[in-house]
C-alpha cells in the first residue's frame, strides 16, 4: 500500500521546484516557475488511495509546506504514529478529515506531547472507531481546536476522564459509565458532531457539555435518546441524573434531535430551558407519529412552546408575525382541554395574550347539492340536484 508521499507524487508528481517565498517581495503578479499540476494545493484531497503511513519525513515536508486542508477518508491509515508524523510534516494544516480509516489503536502516552499542533483546528474522526482515551489524548494535544467530528462510532457512553475503562465501572441496572467529569476538558471547542451513536442516555451527552463549557452547536441526530429527563440511578448511587438536562449546555446554541426517540411534549419543555439556544431541528421524532394534526399545527405548537428558538429545522427565522399566531393557536388549543392537561406555557401566554374568544367556524364552500323547483304549466317538482354533475350535449 502506498505512503501519503507516493499518492502525492501519484498525483501531483515527483518533481518539481518549490515556488520561492513571496512574503518580503514588492510585487502585485506571481508567475509559478512549475506546472499547476505539479503544485500540492492548498486543499489536499487523497480519498480512497490505500495510504497506510506517512512516507519520507523531509520529502513529505517539502511538499505539504503549504497545506492548509487535508483530506485522507477511506484510507488504509490505522496507526496514530503515523498521522503524527503527518501533521509533523504538515505544520499549516487547519482542517484534518480522518473519517473511515480505522483508528482503533490507543494513542500512547509518549506520542502526546501536549500541546502540538496550535494550527488544527477542525478534526473529524467520524467512523474510525476511535477510543475515548485517544481523544482525550488528542484534545489535550490540540489546544486550538473549534470542531470536532466523533459521528458513527459506536459510543454507547461518553468518557473523557483520560483514565481506562474496566468493567466494573459499568452499572448494570442503567447500563451507564459510572465515571462523571464535570470539570472541563476543552474550552475551545465549539461545535461537535455526535450523530449515529448508540448512546440512549441524557445524562451520558451531558458529559459532552460539560467537557466542552463554551460548546455552541451539538449534532446528536439518530440517537436513540427517549428523554432528556432527569435519571438518577438507585442502584449505582448515580445522582447526578437529578441535574437537569440544560444545566450541561449554557451556550448551546444549535442542536440537532432529529430521528431520536423523543416522544412527548415534556421534552419541548425541557428544550425551552436550554438558555441560549436558538435553532433546533426536531423532524422524525416518534411524538409527530403520535399526534393527529398537519405539519402547519405542529410548527405553531412547536413554535409557541419554545419561545427563545429563533429557527426549527433548517427554515428561516420565525417571523414575529407567525409568532404571533402561534401563541395565540396554543391557547385556543389547550383551552379545549382539561385544565390538568395544560401545560406551564399556557398559563404564560394567557398572562400576555388573555383569555381569547374560540374562533367562529365558517364553511365558505359552496353547497354540492341543491334544491331546484321545476314548473310546467299547472304542475311543479322538487329536485335536488348535484351541482358538479355533467349535463350531455
Amino acid at each position: 500500500m502506498p505512503s501519503l508521499l507516493e499518492a502525492l507524487e501519484g498525483k501531483y508528481g515527483a518533481k518539481g521546484e518549490i515556488n520561492p517565498s513571496i512574503d518580503d517581495m514588492p510585487v502585485a503578479i506571481f508567475v509559478p516557475k512549475r506546472s499547476p499540476r505539479l503544485s500540492v494545493p492548498t486543499l489536499l484531497v487523497l480519498n480512497d488511495c490505500d495510504i497506510d503511513c506517512a512516507g519520507d519525513a523531509l520529502a513529505l515536508a517539502d511538499k505539504c509546506a503549504d497545506v492548509v486542508e487535508l483530506d485522507l477518508a477511506n484510507n488504509k491509515l490505522s496507526e496514530w504514529e503515523e498521522i503524527f508524523a503527518i501533521l509533523e510534516q504538515t505544520p499549516r494544516v487547519r482542517f484534518l478529515n480522518l473519517s473511515f480509516n480505522r483508528l482503533s489503536a490507543q494513542i500512547q502516552a509518549a506520542q502526546t506531547l501536549q500541546p502540538r499542533w496550535d494550527c488544527l483546528s477542525h478534526l473529524i474522526l467520524n467512523s474510525t472507531y476511535v477510543g475515548w482515551p485517544s481523544v482525550y489524548a488528542l484534545l489535550k494535544a490540540l489546544p486550538a481546536l473549534e470542531e470536532l467530528h466523533l459521528s458513527l462510532n459506536e459510543y454507547s457512553y461518553v468518557d473523557l476522564s483520560g483514565q481506562e475503562v474496566e468493567e466494573k465501572d459499568h452499572c448494570e441496572a442503567c447500563s451507564r459509565l459510572n465515571v462523571d467529569v464535570t470539570e472541563p476538558v476543552h474550552e475551545q471547542l465549539k461545535k461537535l458532531h455526535f450523530s449515529g451513536n448508540p448512546v440512549s442516555s441524557w445524562r451520558e451527552i451531558s458529559k459532552l457539555g460539560y467537557a466542552f463549557p463554551n460548546l455552541e452547536t451539538l449534532l446528536v441526530n439518530d440517537c436513540p435518546v427517549a428523554t432528556l429527563e432527569p435519571d438518577p440511578c438507585e442502584k449505582c448511587g448515580d445522582n447526578n441524573g437529578n441535574k437537569a438536562s440544560h444545566d450541561a449546555f449554557p451556550h448551546l446554541r444549535f442542536l440537532n434531535l432529529n430521528n431520536t426517540g423523543l416522544s412527548t411534549w415534556d421534552e419541548v419543555d425541557r428544550l425551552a430551558q436550554f438558555p441560549a439556544l436558538k435553532s433546533l431541528r426536531a423532524q422524525g421524532w416518534p411524538l409527530w407519529e403520535r399526534f393527529e394534526s398537519t405539519e402547519h399545527e405542529r410548527r405553531l405548537l412547536l413554535v409557541a412552546r419554545l419561545p427563545h428558538v429563533r429557527t426549527l429545522n433548517g427554515g428561516g427565522a420565525v417571523p414575529v408575525e407567525e409568532r404571533d399566531a402561534a401563541e395565540r393557536a396554543f391557547i385556543r388549543y389547550y383551552m379545549e382541554k382539561p385544565e390538568s392537561d395544560r401545560p406551564d406555557r399556557y398559563w404564560e401566554l394567557v398572562g400576555v395574550h388573555g383569555k381569547l374568544d374560540p374562533l367562529v367556524s365558517v364553511d365558505l364552500r359552496p353547497e354540492k347539492r341543491v334544491q331546484i323547483t321545476f314548473r310546467c304549466g299547472d304542475t311543479s317538482e322538487v329536485r335536488t340536484v348535484d351541482v358538479y354533475r355533467l349535463v350531455p350535449f
